[in-house]
């Protein structure tokens, strides 16, 4: 079993390289996870950076104290791949957003489709957006990620084209077979750059979003025979994806 991941907004350990992990993350480490003295912990700012460290002692049941050994940076995967997902019904844009983060996806973003029954308006977007965030959050922590993947501000039609138009490899999953959507799997892929990859609401990219994407530079592709729903095509799009450009080599 690899190390916990404790996400920290610092790195700046006192003599000897102790360092005080302290707060939510401090109170989960010794209250949850009930770390003990010799036991090894990464701490990281989700962003890259990333501190291998050795547990110390507690004190009270929020205060880990652990010898930071080193500290390092991991660069960017490439090539990078962002995933558009449309706003699913209920909880499943959490499970989406939870299971591309344990794949390896680099960025999320969310996109408000012509045929989303989900609305994200006013305040209840911004706690959707939210919730979307702390799922990323804890569910790289989780799979040992020291760089989360971001999650964007919700996205326009519009604006979903114009990122398309700047990737190196723009693909929409279309499952209308008839359309003559291409294979996902024999996909020519970029070894660097960006590669995007847009992901329908459960009634599908509407005929004038179609057009707009394969104007922009974006072709419509199919995973396979089977119709996945949208909380899981994505997850198993980028891991066909991570596959095939070598990433999880």
């Amino acid at each position: 079993m690899t190390a916990p991941v404790f996400v920290v907004e610092h790195f700046n350990a006192g003599g000897g390289g102790r360092y005080v992990l302290d707060g939510p993350e401090g109170r989960h480490a010794v209250s949850v996870k009930r770390l003990r003295p010799g036991e090894d912990v990464i701490l990281t700012d989700g962003a890259g950076t990333w501190a291998d460290c050795v547990v110390l002692d507690t004190e009270g049941k929020d205060r880990l104290i652990v010898r930071m050994d080193s500290v390092s940076e991991e660069p960017p995967e490439q090539p990078r791949i962002t995933v558009v997902q449309a706003l699913p019904k209920g909880d499943r844009g959490e499970l989406a957003v939870e299971t591309m983060t344990e794949v390896g996806v680099d960025a999320i973003v969310p996109w408000q489709a012509a045929r989303c029954i989900t609305q994200w308006k006013g305040d209840r977007g911004q706690k959707s957006l939210a919730k979307w965030r702390a799922t990323a959050r804890e569910a790289g922590k989780q799979s040992r990620r020291v760089r989360f993947p971001e999650v964007a501000e919700a996205a326009t039609t519009k604006q979903v084209a114009a990122l398309l138009a700047r990737a190196d490899f723009a693909a929409v999953l279309h499952s209308d077979f008839e359309y003559g959507s291409e294979p996902l799997a024999t996909a020519e892929l970029p070894a660097q750059g960006e590669i995007v990859l847009v992901v329908g609401p459960e009634g599908g990219v509407a005929a004038d979003e179609l057009e707009l994407f394969r104007q922009a530079g974006a072709k419509a592709y199919v995973l396979g025979r089977s119709v996945l729903r949208t909380s899981t095509a994505g997850t198993a799009a980028a891991a066909l994806l991570l596959g095939r450009t070598g990433r999880w080599d």
